[in-house]
């Protein structure tokens, strides 16, 4: 094991891609601070899964709509479980409205909470891993979108982008540390957030896709694991793509497109 803090501090960890995480961490040997904005039972749910799997968890409540508040919660978490190896900035939200009938209201609040979070998240448990001395792991949880654009999800396209390119500033940054930066960037997971609530994904229910379901949320976090642990110690500044082959479609799907229908999202 790396010289890093045994202890991963994952955000929007009450369900999802962050609670399948939460579980592979602690089954990795880490202990895990866990954040939710509004599901508290979720993140108590995933506390005793890492309890479970023989770890300490630590829950705190982390509302991004006040993004520089809630990244206090990184320290607090850092020291109830006695340091910070790993962040993986995973809390975000999204939007389904074209830009033009879009309020800059709404516009800011999905910035602040996927970008905005994420840099002031990374900010402070930087500096815990710098001052340990030993390294560490940042991942920022991105989206298939941090690349393809999405018909009525510009603040979320653009966070999402800016997101990955904060990685790889990170990443450079960083690397005198020892600390390395990477997002993963899933496609459609069967979670909550796509409309999905945590049910199994459903074979050949998407014939679109070169692996025609949608992704498993433990098979992101697996994804995500790796780059935190230290058999992933020399890949930073990368994005790794856990969509199922999706993005390969976009240049194919739109040759086979004979409609406008696309437009309306």
């Amino acid at each position: 094991m790396s010289g890093y803090d045994r202890v991963a501090i994952i955000t929007g960890a009450d369900s999802g891609i962050g609670k399948a995480t939460a579980v592979a961490m602690a089954r990795r040997g880490f202990d895990v601070g866990i954040t939710y904005r509004s599901d508290r039972e979720g993140a108590e749910g995933t506390a005793r899964e890492v309890a479970d799997a023989g770890r300490r968890a630590a829950v705190r409540r982390h509302d991004l709509a006040d993004p520089v508040a809630a990244a206090g919660v990184v320290d607090e978490l850092a020291d109830e479980l006695g340091g910070a190896g790993v962040l993986v900035n995973n809390a975000g939200t999204g939007s389904a409205r074209p830009v033009l009938d879009m309020g800059f209201e709404e516009w800011r609040e999905v910035l602040s909470v996927d970008l905005d979070g994420a840099f002031l998240c990374a900010q402070r448990a930087a500096r815990r891993m710098i001052d340990r001395g030993e390294g560490g792991r940042i991942v920022n949880v991105t989206s298939v979108h941090e690349e393809y654009p999405r018909v009525g999800s510009g603040p979320y396209c653009a966070a999402k982008g800016g997101l990955k390119m904060l990685a790889r500033v990170l990443a450079l940054e960083l690397s005198q540390y020892q600390i390395t930066v990477n997002t993963v960037a899933p496609g459609e997971i069967a979670t909550p957030m796509t409309g999905q609530h945590e049910q199994p994904p459903e074979p050949e229910s998407r014939p679109g896709y070169p692996l025609a379901r949608p992704g498993h949320a433990r098979e992101v976090a697996e994804a995500i694991a790796f780059l935190a642990g230290p058999g992933a110690s020399y890949v930073t500044g990368a994005s790794l793509f856990v969509d199922g082959a999706l993005g390969l479609m976009g240049p194919q799907a739109a040759g086979a497109l004979d409609s406008p229908d696309w437009r309306e999202g």
